[in-house]
């Protein structure tokens, strides 16, 4: 493995996860209740025993070197290292990534020292657990250049993915990105003998955006001026190498709207999620806060996660994420809910200047209803204040202390919404 070099991706702007992405890079996203997105690429890394691991991204990258910096540090006899590549002026270059195959291309010589064999690029925004060293042993195995992981998927859903087309010996034959919902796709469906029990009924083969390549097959298909993987490196290199897939069968999604991430979140608060944060012999990391465990006084929770650090005094919590020290006062009502939580806890100090200010504590005040909606970091809701509860049509869009984005309310992070607020 340590022949293995595995580089994230940290994405763009990250335009369809906004206002979330306003302070922060898609990676950086808070997701669960105490993870990060960027935990869960680099937990199944670590999982596969691959620890020389880079992350690329150029975007409001900030609380990313921080998150990476408190959490990723191993030990000096592994010779592993997490490390971000944020884009940087050089002599040779001096434009921002163009795309994903430019990111790689402009870091080359970074990634050219740990003299790699094979390469495995990963997304940052994307939610499963792979056996990443299986992939890459049957990448090795079947003598292919380059390997690309997929699943199975349904007409409707390959409209926004790359869609394969692969001979019974999984070789890929050609590369189709973003169909879109109109296009006659009929003859990329997938040969029934290579789907699996979990995923016959899918019709397509969707790639996962994970990439296998041979050091030497990178190097080739990165000396030109080709600037992303899915809409050029891989056609082009399907037309004149062996390009194997490799069938992914178990969870996946793809995190990249609002929506996305409103609906996985919740579908964590489940009886039975399809995906477990609770595998032991396959955790998901991320940094060790040590924060004292979450106290319930006098509350209702039902189907719901609550991470560490909370106080929830005489409140009702339904099918709702509680992120890291939220704090919840009496006869407040979350349903529907991620909240993501808070950085800090507020000293008795700060609570009177709040008051003197009027400005409500961080957290949920007391009385106040909240309904379908996702709440940043650090937010300050009022007492009584009634959110996503009472019946009003809410069209999409930037209303100053909040957003609607897919139909779901977001408070963006550090807001403040004043006793008696609604939305």
């Amino acid at each position: 493995m340590s022949e293995v070099l595995s580089i994230i991706l940290g994405g763009g702007k990250g335009t369809r996860l906004f206002p979330l992405t306003q302070f922060r890079s898609k990676p950086a996203v808070p997701f669960g209740g105490k993870f990060r997105l960027i935990d869960i690429p680099i937990s199944n890394c670590i999982n596969a025993n691959l620890r020389q691991i880079y992350i690329v991204t150029q975007f409001n990258s900030a609380s990313l070197h921080l998150h990476i910096g408190q959490t990723y540090v191993f030990d000096p006899f592994t010779k592993g290292f997490v490390e971000i590549l944020a884009a940087e002026q050089t002599l040779e270059h001096s434009g921002w990534y163009e795309g994903t195959a430019d990111a790689i291309r402009k870091n080359l010589p970074h990634f050219r020292t740990q003299n790699p064999s094979y390469y495995i690029i990963l997304s940052g925004d994307q939610l499963y657990r792979m056996d990443l060293d299986e992939l890459l042993h049957k990448h090795i195995n079947s003598g292919a250049a380059i390997s690309i992981a997929c699943t199975g998927v349904t007409r409707e859903n390959a409209s926004g993915l790359g869609i394969l087309k692969v001979d019974k010996s999984n070789q890929i034959t050609e590369f189709l990105e973003k169909p879109g919902p109109v296009k006659d796709i009929s003859d990329f469906r997938a040969p029934q003998e290579l789907l699996t029990e979990k995923n016959k009924d899918d019709c397509y083969l969707g790639s996962m955006g994970i990439y296998v390549f041979n050091a030497k097959t990178m190097e080739e298909c990165l000396a030109n001026d080709l600037t992303d993987f899915g809409k050029e490196i891989i056609p082009s290199a399907i037309s004149r190498l062996k390009v194997n897939a490799y069938l992914f069968d178990g969870y996946w999604e793809d995190i990249g709207t609002i929506r996305n991430f409103y609906d996985t979140n919740l579908e964590l608060t489940t009886l039975r999620p399809r995906f477990d944060f609770y595998d032991e012999p396959k955790p998901i990391y991320t940094h060790m806060r040590n924060l004292p465990p979450s106290k319930m006084n006098f509350s209702n929770m039902n189907q719901s996660i609550a991470a560490e650090g909370c106080i929830i005094t005489n409140a009702n919590i339904t099918n709702s994420i509680v992120g890291i020290r939220t704090i919840i006062e009496t006869g407040s009502s979350l349903n529907g809910v991620v909240c993501m939580g808070a950085d800090f806890y507020e000293t008795e100090k700060q609570k009177i200047q709040n008051a003197e200010a009027r400005i409500p504590n961080v957290g949920i005040g007391r009385g106040a209803i909240v309904k379908g909606a996702i709440i940043d970091k650090n937010v300050c809701v009022g007492e009584g204040c009634r959110i996503g509860v009472d019946d009003i049509k809410r069209t999409d869009g930037n209303y100053g202390h909040y957003h609607v984005v897919d139909g779901i309310i977001v408070i963006p992070k550090n807001t403040i919404l004043y006793p008696g607020t609604v939305i």
